[in-house]
């Protein structure tokens, strides 16, 4: 009982830490930490579908939804940070619901190709549709509202805007993962023909899954406008997607299974190696190295779990 009280001071300490990273550190590493509430949410949106046995590549395709969305309103003079985050959620998910059908065509290694597809149809349509996203060079907006048209304008300011999002997003997040649907999810993952014996519709259920991971990345979409008052296709890159990916995938190699406080870590450890430690142009190398560490790692956290596991049964 006292190490199961125990995990709440640890959990707050956390989020007192992360509040506080503006009065403990500078500019560019709060605005790095900044940059990496979209990676976290890429990341938990690529989770998301790994519960459900979907390993994807597509996400940053959400994420430019989401981000055009928000840059189409901003350019109609809607700057509110709300209202271009509901309406990046909202079409990402129609786009999810567009594309589910087809994709979900697919499972396993099939899926992931697909899904490798959809990243690069996202990026390409980002690069040649110049009206809307201004091709290569981008598109500029004004810094997102609050309240009473207050723009964010301080790096605080916008870190601790997408730091709250961050935090409402992983909360319902951690809501659905515990409820029956995500329980299906697990259940098609594990072994999909006894679900569909047993009467499940494979399509609904997983679609649900494609659509949630897509929201989730279509919030990052609208969060990246936010934090940088910029978007390019470099946002929906095979490189961006390739780390949320390595995220997901390094969370789960370390915790044993799809959790997105695995991914969330992981995303801060990709971050800090690949973007503090590696901001000389090193963070290549870094990057291969941590993922190269998973194998050797593995074994020492599965004995750590083991025990974490003792501690709480005593």
């Amino acid at each position: 009982m006292v190490w199961r009280v125990g995990r709440w001071p640890a959990a707050t300490g956390v989020v007192l830490g992360a509040a506080a990273l503006p009065a403990l550190a500078g500019p560019y590493v709060v605005g790095l930490a900044s940059s990496a509430v979209v990676l976290a949410l890429l990341a938990m949106s690529t989770q998301m579908l790994a519960v459900a046995g979907l390993p994807s590549f597509g996400q940053t395709a959400f994420l430019g939804v989401g981000a055009y969305t928000a840059v189409v309103l901003a350019a109609s003079g809607i700057t509110d940070g709300p209202v271009q985050l509901a309406a990046a959620a909202a079409t990402s998910a129609v786009a999810a619901v567009v594309t589910a059908p087809f994709v979900l065509r697919t499972r396993a290694v099939s899926f992931l190709m697909v899904t490798v597809m959809i990243q690069g149809l996202g990026y390409a349509i980002a690069v040649h549709w110049t009206g809307v996203t201004g091709g290569s060079d981008g598109r500029h907006t004004p810094p997102v509202t609050l309240g009473h048209g207050h723009p964010l304008t301080s790096t605080p300011g916008v870190y601790w805007y997408a730091i709250t999002v961050l935090a409402v997003a992983a909360a319902g997040t951690a809501v659905l993962l515990r409820s029956r649907l995500a329980l299906i999810w697990r259940g098609h993952a594990g072994h999909e023909p006894r679900m569909i014996a047993l009467g499940y519709r494979p399509t609904v259920n997983l679609g649900a899954a494609y659509v949630a991971a897509a929201v989730l990345a279509g919030i990052g979409g609208a969060l990246t406008v936010a934090i940088n008052t910029f978007v390019s296709p470099a946002d929906l890159s095979f490189d961006v997607a390739a780390a949320a990916f390595a995220a997901a995938a390094l969370g789960a190699a370390l915790s044993g299974t799809p959790t997105m406080i695995g991914a969330l870590a992981a995303t801060v450890a990709i971050v800090v190696v690949r973007d503090y430690f590696g901001s000389n142009g090193t963070g290549p190398l870094y990057f291969a190295l941590l993922c190269l560490t998973v194998p050797y790692l593995r074994p020492a956290a599965t004995g750590l779990r083991t025990w974490y596991t003792r501690r709480r049964r005593a």
